[in-house]
């Protein structure tokens, strides 16, 4: 099979290796793609600790696509069956997944790429936020989870406020549901905007969705007495502040919605792929579609965020 790899830093490349087979409770997927997560980015830029070249296909984990070849024990899934997978080496022509780390894609959404772990993610974040009908929501950073998580706000009848630096995703924040938008262009200003937009009051949920120092700091003082703090930024590049005294003194509840249980984000992507079968949830605006010999520009795409780039698909 084909898959793509990354030699070393900035530099992808495609190899033809052996095709995996599945063991006892395991599946092989034929993938159709798989998204580019925002998270790849330390392994792209180089990090003392990781190893060159990668395992072919890693570190790919949003693929999708059908069942190929089943192990042995799996009774639950078939060849031929349509599916999202939560793998590992994903950026591939093929990949292995265990048969409880599938979600069987129904056929309302043939031909429609769906990469189940960033929309279960999604999910699960909206879940463990407690949005409710009239809440004022803050969405700090419009990228592509920031988009999922206005949709899902605004459909539960919150009024959502998209706060980004890019001009280019506060527009597209709009049509995603966003009532109101505010540039993250200076620390002070946003606050007087959104003091000013909520007479004063705050928010009752403020969800981080970038995973830097700054709009963690922002995210605090958005947040309304016994508001909720959502972190759903992906914060890996070492240790943060956090302003104790301001969360103590609001009394915020402060909520870490990442997952680490396998069935959660399986759960979440069951979850993702009926709210797009009932048109809920519709992400397609928000992909750039390139075929898997393009893997190193979707990851610099990932990494530079140009304008009308929100999240790049992989395509086999």
């Amino acid at each position: 099979m084909r898959a793509g790899v990354i030699a070393a830093p900035g530099d992808a490349a495609i190899r033809t290796v052996a095709t995996p087979e599945p063991g006892a409770g395991e599946v092989l997927v034929r993938l159709e793609g798989s998204g580019v997560c925002a998270s790849s980015l330390p392994v792209w830029e180089g990090r003392s600790w990781f190893d060159y070249p990668q395992p072919a296909g890693a570190p790919g984990h949003e693929g999708w696509g059908r069942v190929a070849a089943v192990g042995d024990g799996v009774r639950e899934l078939t060849v031929g069956d349509r599916v999202a997978a939560i793998s590992f080496k994903a950026h591939a022509e093929y990949d292995i997944a265990r048969a409880d780390a599938l979600v069987r894609l129904p056929p309302e959404l043939d031909g429609i790429p769906v990469p189940g772990e960033p929309l279960g993610c999604a999910v699960n974040i909206f879940k463990r936020s407690g949005i409710e009908d009239g809440h004022t929501v803050a969405i700090i950073g419009a990228g592509f989870l920031g988009m999922l998580l206005t949709r899902l706000a605004s459909h539960a009848g919150a009024r959502v406020i998209a706060i980004s630096r890019r001009p280019y995703a506060l527009e597209l924040a709009r049509t995603f549901g966003a009532a109101e938008t505010i540039a993250m262009d200076d620390h002070g200003r946003v606050i007087d905007t959104l003091r000013r937009l909520t007479g004063g009051r705050w928010c009752e949920r403020v969800i981080e969705a970038v995973g830097l120092q700054w709009p963690l700091d922002l995210a605090g003082e958005l947040t309304a007495e016994r508001g909720r703090l959502v972190i759903a930024g992906f914060h890996q590049d070492g240790l943060r502040s956090v302003n104790v005294q301001l969360w103590n003194w609001r009394g915020i509840d402060v909520v870490n919605a990442h997952e680490r249980d396998p069935q959660r984000y399986v759960e979440g992507i069951r979850s993702a792929v009926e709210l797009m079968r009932a048109g809920v949830l519709d992400p397609h605006a928000l992909y750039t579609r390139l075929p898997l010999d393009d893997l190193g520009r979707a990851l610099e795409l990932t990494r530079t965020r140009p304008d009308g780039f929100v999240k790049a698909l992989v395509t086999t």
